[in-house]
């Protein structure tokens, strides 16, 4: 298996640091000795700090910032086995004073999954395995496709029955076997794929949400550019499902800091849907994850029934806080952004929402991640713009409807 310079040792129990297991192969199913019946706790990648520079860091420590992958980051992430798409380096966009918008939709499949997917196939890669498989409403799997395409692996994805058209396609172009069924029945499916068929999973297995003990070091990512670019900010707001992404971006400070490069850190605020919010419900009740009910929504992007326990540390450690979105926020969000030239799915825009409903920023700064491209919502393709004449009359009515011209 490759380990270019990666400074990885081992796989650490996030609920008993004491406990340590080695960095291979991957935990895909949390730690086995923290487990209970009902709730299963992460596993996370741990590094030798110390043998990573502090030059890092630095415009002249390493590559620039810009098109260069994860590659950059190769020291604080799991060995990269697997070939880039040259994912990250996304830009930070002032949307006003002190308020940042961290634009995720530029990776190249369009959302956030790019820089999990790296790591998650590279480990994939680096056991031997076959193939990879994963649970996906959208980015998940278009975004595991591609890496599995590029790595020259089968990549089977299981989506459930109302799978957006426009993310139809993308799985297709890469060549996925997508298997839409009924949403209850993904997670059990993909685990007989691994049992029975060998392929490696990049998504959950377990009761509550663990994931892939890989996946989230790719989002610490966002967080190093993030300073790069302006520092520590005062908060982050992240669309939050099972929070991956939010302790991720949470981890990524934390090793600045462990690193000597400053002594703050943000506030980490969990940015959910209201249709199932199971992040506020675990921290409300002080328990490592919870399962809720889930009502109609269309960010189906960051809806989940069940949590896991990176997002109760995330908010807990940062001193942070969960709030739960309805959609008509969202949506507001979501032109927000729009007019400031920024085209994001209406889960992406939870960030921004989150911040609008709790205010903040005038003291900034602060930073909303946007995770996706509008491209992957629901109604992409359903609203078309009716023809008109080709006469100046029928030209000029269209534009006073506009409010343009007399």
């Amino acid at each position: 298996m490759a380990t270019n310079n990666s400074s990885a040792t081992v796989q650490r129990s996030l609920g008993d640091p004491a406990l340590a297991y080695p960095l291979w192969p991957p935990l895909t199913e949390g730690c086995p000795e923290t487990a209970t019946g009902d709730t299963v706790l992460p596993v996370e990648v741990d590094y030798d700090y110390g043998r990573v520079s502090a030059a890092l860091f630095s415009p002249a420590g390493g590559p620039a910032a810009r098109g260069t992958g994860l590659d950059r980051w190769a020291p604080l992430l799991p060995p990269l086995a697997a070939p880039g798409l040259g994912e990250g380096g996304t830009p930070l966009v002032e949307l006003e004073a002190g308020v940042y918008v961290k634009d995720e939709s530029r990776n190249p499949t369009w959302s956030h999954k790019d820089r999990l997917n790296r790591c998650t196939t590279s480990a994939a890669v680096g056991v031997g395995a076959p193939g990879i498989v994963v649970a996906s409403s959208g980015n998940h799997g278009a975004s595991a496709a591609a890496y599995a395409a590029r790595a020259g692996l089968p990549c089977v994805v299981f989506t459930g029955p109302d799978l957006p058209p426009a993310v139809d396609a993308f799985l297709g172009a890469y060549g996925a076997v997508v298997l839409p069924v009924p949403w209850e029945a993904r997670w059990p499916l993909m685990r007989q794929v691994v049992d029975r068929v060998g392929l490696h999973p990049v998504s959950n297995l377990t009761p509550t949400h663990t994931g892939h003990a890989f996946g989230p070091e790719g989002y610490k990512t966002i967080a190093y550019e993030i300073f790069l670019d302006i520092g520590v900010p005062k908060a982050v707001f992240v669309p939050t499902g099972y929070g991956e992404l939010l302790y991720g971006v949470w981890k990524g400070f934390t090793e600045l800091r462990r690193l000597g490069l400053t002594d703050r850190l943000p506030r980490m605020v969990a940015c959910e849907s209201a249709a199932a919010a199971p992040l506020a419900k675990a921290v409300r009740e002080g328990v490592p994850a919870a399962h809720v009910a889930v009502e109609p929504t269309d960010a189906y992007a960051i809806v989940a029934a069940v949590s896991g326990y990176r997002g109760v540390v995330a908010v807990r450690d940062s001193g942070g806080e969960v709030v739960a979105l309805d959609d008509g926020q969202l949506r507001a969000a979501r032109d927000e952004l729009a007019r400031a030239g920024l085209w994001a799915e209406l889960s992406a825009a939870a960030g921004l929402a989150g911040l609008r409903a709790v205010g903040g920023g005038d003291d900034g700064p602060v930073v909303c991640v946007s995770t996706s491209s509008g491209f992957k919502d629901r109604s992409v393709g359903t609203l078309t713009t009716e023809p008109i004449a080709g006469d100046w009359e029928s030209v000029s009515r269209r534009l006073r409807a506009a409010g343009l011209g007399d």
